[in-house]
């Protein structure tokens, strides 16, 4: 698959960006621009909190199949890439299919009331595919994103992290495999906290609050986990840290941050970095089949 602004490869079709929350929509959309695309960004209707003033655009609700299919075919659109969270599933009577989605809407509903989070993306994928377009990860379109095996800045984990990262590993692999989170923490060797629907920075407040509670003890720091699900699909919601990440972090107390290295997205690395070592806290990469993660 031929990454955006690959030189002297040819792409074929028009981008689109389906945006949901957070910065990684925006990112792309630059990057896109960057590398000579004219990416067509389409605003999920009460999930997207950016602007894209100067890109064409427009505003269409999650489960408007509809409207999705007739804007990427008056604007020849081949290529898609999913990005940003979307914290509301849609109810059925928010699902506006098309003529070639009409039959499958009864299976559609079900998905939506009751599988996990993969086989939603999952569903949607092939929906999209079904228009006639390919989709791609959002390293396709910026493969510079993925995390490296590592530190990435000052700090590295030392022994009571390293012992934090591997039971922080076993957590969130046992959570991907029921489809419900990507994160874990683990302080002192122990587990605190999963990631459930609320998401990442609403995991690390609890946590914070746990602590302020003496629920969890002030003295042992602990280390955020965060990994792809076993069998998850690299082009959609894959596990993404960022500034934000790195200030929920040290706000709960923990030591660092440990993501799966060429599996996960690092949004504004170099500000994360200046956060991350202007509080002592590490920020790095792991490698699941190498011998202590690689570190």
């Amino acid at each position: 698959m031929v990454a955006a602004g690959a030189p002297g490869q040819a792409r074929e079709g028009r981008l689109a960006i389906i945006a949901g929350k957070g910065f990684l929509p925006v990112y792309l959309a630059d990057a896109a621009r960057g590398a000579g695309e004219d990416p067509f960004i389409i605003q999920l209707k009460d999930e997207a909190d950016h602007r894209f003033d100067g890109f064409d655009h427009v505003s269409l609700g999650v489960g408007d199949l509809s409207g999705i299919e007739k804007s990427f075919r008056e604007r020849s659109i081949r290529r898609v890439v999913m990005s940003g969270g979307v914290a509301r599933r849609p109810e059925w009577r928010d699902i506006h299919p098309t003529f070639k989605t009409l039959i499958k809407l009864p299976s559609v509903v079900r998905t939506l009331l009751s599988a996990g989070d993969d086989a939603v993306l999952q569903m949607v994928i092939k929906l999209i595919e079904a228009m006639g377009c390919e989709v791609l990860g959002a390293h396709d379109i910026a493969p510079g994103l993925l995390a490296k095996v590592g530190p990435l800045g000052q700090v590295s984990p030392g022994g009571d992290d390293l012992r934090d990262i591997e039971r922080g590993v076993e957590a969130a692999n046992a959570l991907g495999n029921l489809d419900i989170g990507q994160g874990a923490v683990s302080v002192g060797g122990r587990v605190v906290a999963l990631e459930g629907v609320e998401g990442t920075d609403r995991m690390m407040q609890r946590v914070a609050e746990l602590r302020a509670e003496g629920r969890i003890s002030t003295r042992r720091k602990g280390v955020l986990v965060k990994l792809c699900k076993l069998h998850q699909d690299m082009r959609a919601d894959l596990p993404t840290i960022g500034p934000s990440t790195v200030e929920h972090a040290v706000a709960a107390g923990l030591a660092g941050i440990a993501v799966e290295a060429g599996r996960a997205l690092v949004l504004e690395e170099a500000k994360l970095i200046k956060a991350a070592d202007a509080h002592g806290i590490f920020v790095c990469g792991i490698d699941q089949a190498l011998p202590s993660r690689g570190l």
